[in-house]
Order: C-alpha cells, then structure tokens, then sequence
C-alpha cells in the first residue's frame, strides 16, 4: 500500500506541476510573460505527458482539458 501512495504523491506532483505549465503558457500566449509562447507550450507538453501515466481517472480527465487549453493556444 505504501509503494501505492508514493506512487500517487508523485503523480499529484506531476499533475500539479502540468496544471501550473499550462497556465505559464497561458499567460505567455497572452503577453503576460517574458517567456517565448512556443517554449511555454512546449513545456506544458512535456509536463502533461509526464503527468498523464501517473494520475487518477478523473485527474487525466483535467489533463485532457488542460491539452484542449493548450491546442487553442497553438491555433491563435
């Protein structure tokens, strides 16, 4: 059971940490940032996929709200 929740804790982080790319990236798109759109997106990639092996039904249904977000992104 432990290994379980480790396993957990750190997919919270990893869920966590793709929750605050996106909206670095957010802001980024939006000029709210000194950081490059592009990169910003791309990290938010990176972090959500990262995220996405190690989360719950329901947080990989927000990863999946948090990809739409990022795709509007790429299409402005």
């Amino acid at each position: 059971m432990k290994q379980h929740m480790e396993g957990y804790k750190m997919g919270n982080k990893l869920f966590q940490k793709a929750r605050e790319t996106v909206a670095i990236a957010q802001q980024a798109a939006n000029g709210q940032m000194d950081t490059s759109p592009e990169v910003a997106i791309n990290v938010a990639k990176n972090a959500l996929s990262s995220a996405f092996a190690n989360s719950t039904i329901a947080e990989k249904e927000q990863l999946h709200d948090l990809q739409n977000q990022l795709d509007q992104l790429q299409t402005k």
